[in-house]
């Protein structure tokens, strides 16, 4: 994990508002720390995650720091939280009854990260 000082240096290479926001509501509470980390590091390093994935994983709501892509199918009704998402995945889970909510609204509303489990 890298420090506060670390994210706050590579957090000025950054030009995307929304990407810029999301980092910084992020490192501003411990329990999102995690995931101002990935941010902050390259694009390329960042994780792209399928709906297959998503549907393997355990928890309330589903946090990706990263891209929801639609490859794969989801079945169960749960809260999905990311940085974005591609427009078939976006059908696919409202189809599903599954909630879309951005990352930073969720940091937002949501500071103590309850129930969430972040997939890195």
């Amino acid at each position: 994990m890298k420090s506060k000082n670390q994210i706050e240096e590579q957090l000025k290479k950054k030009t995307d508002p929304i990407l810029v926001e999301t980092i910084i509501l992020a490192k501003k509470n411990p329990s999102w720390i995690d995931v101002a980390s990935v941010l902050t590091g390259s694009r390329r390093k960042r994780k792209n995650i399928n709906l297959s994935e998503i549907s393997n994983a355990e928890g309330k709501i589903i946090a990706v720091p990263g891209k929801v892509l639609s490859q794969g199918e989801i079945s169960k009704k749960i809260k999905v939280v990311a940085l974005n998402f591609s427009d078939k995945a976006k059908e696919k889970l409202l189809k599903a009854g599954c909630e879309i909510v951005l990352l930073k609204d969720e940091i937002q509303k949501n500071k103590d990260a309850k129930d969430v489990k972040i997939l890195k």
